[in-house]
Formats: structure tokens, C-alpha cells, sequence
């Protein structure tokens, strides 16, 4: 499929299926789940801190990215850091130059191993976007990567729900996950 196809694709189902989101990654099409309350709720508060700990930066949420490296890639991440009004100009799909972080919150379905684990790490660092922020809502764990190079990512650093986690700069600050390990037990209580 050409990249212009899938974006007239995702346009129109985004049109007609509201909340479905199409992506593009390694030269396959996908859908990402439609987020529940919880991956909303989670998605906001980390808004909240990014604004708390760097209010020149806007987290984004559902910002369209251009990830083709080498592969011709669309991506939504669930939140993308950029300085404020970095994205003025760019349409539904953005370039990924001066995205300083992407974040993905797991979702409960059958593709977020291979999507959120495994394409998007790769996908992002390939990129070169400085910092990946991944929200394991089935493993309990917060992982940032960091420092790409290569098509990779060299450093990965994983905290339980409840623990800090530094995200390493350009974004620097601690990130406290507590309020994380509250909400994925009352998730799963009410199960």
C-alpha cells in the first residue's frame, strides 16, 4: 500500500468510525484500539505532568507522525512531546524532527506486544526520537528508552507502578507513577 493510499485510508475511516485510528508501520496496515477510560485518564495525568515539570513543552495526544526511515510509516502515538506550537504548521502527519518523546499506554488487545513492545520502540528510535515512554498497563511497569542510535534504542529503564522513573533529557524530569499503581488495582478489582 503507498503512503498516500493509507493516508486518504485513515482519514476516511477516522470520518466514518469514531474513535478508530489506523497506523502504518513496517509496511503494515493496523488498528489501535479505541482507548477506555482508564488509558484516557492515564494519558491526561501524564499531560499534566509534562505541563507541571516543562510548560514550554505540549504533550500532544492522537498527532499523526511520520516515521519512515528507511519504511514508509504512519504512526498516532498516544501522547508525542514537542515544544509548544512545534506543530502549527504540520497537518495530520507530522515530520518527527523536534518530537522529544513519543508515549504509548498499553491497551487490552491482541496486538499491543508486537505494536507497543516491539515496531514502535524500533520505529521511533529509527527516527531518531530522543525518548520512548512506555505505559504497561498488563505488566504493572513504567519503561522509557532512550539515547537511539543505530535503529535502536541504548538505554531502557523499567519501574514498577508506585516507583519514580527518570526521563532523561531533553525532557528531564522524575516521573512519579504512584497514582498508576492506584488506578491499575482499582482496574483490576473491579474485574
Amino acid at each position: 500500500m503507498l503512503t498516500k493510499q493509507f493516508e486518504n485510508l485513515a482519514e476516511a475511516t477516522m470520518r466514518e468510525a469514531e474513535g478508530l485510528r489506523l497506523e502504518l508501520i513496517n509496511g503494515k496496515m493496523g488498528v489501535k484500539a479505541v482507548p477506555d477510560g482508564l488509558h484516557e485518564t492515564i494519558t491526561m495525568w501524564l499531560v499534566r505532568q509534562c505541563l507541571q515539570h516543562q510548560p514550554s513543552l505540549d504533550l500532544h495526544t492522537g498527532q499523526g507522525l511520520k516515521i519512515e526511515t528507511y519504511r514508509m510509516g504512519r504512526a498516532r502515538p498516544d501522547g508525542t512531546l514537542a515544544p509548544t506550537g512545534h506543530f502549527v504548521q504540520a497537518g495530520k502527519w507530522a515530520e518527527p524532527d523536534g518530537v522529544l518523546m513519543t508515549v504509548e499506554v498499553t491497551s487490552h488487545d491482541y496486538d499491543t506486544n508486537k505494536r507497543d513492545r516491539v515496531e514502535k520502540p524500533r520505529a521511533y528510535a529509527e527516527s531518531g526520537i530522543p525518548v520512548y515512554l512506555l505505559i504497561d498497563r498488563d505488566a504493572d511497569e513504567v519503561t522509557v528508552y532512550s539515547e537511539p542510535a543505530e535503529g535502536t534504542y541504548q538505554e531502557r529503564h523499567t519501574a514498577a507502578f508506585g516507583k519514580s522513573l527518570e526521563l532523561p533529557a531533553p525532557v528531564g524530569f522524575i516521573l512519579d507513577t504512584e497514582p498508576l499503581k492506584a488506578w491499575n488495582a482499582g482496574r483490576e478489582n473491579a474485574r
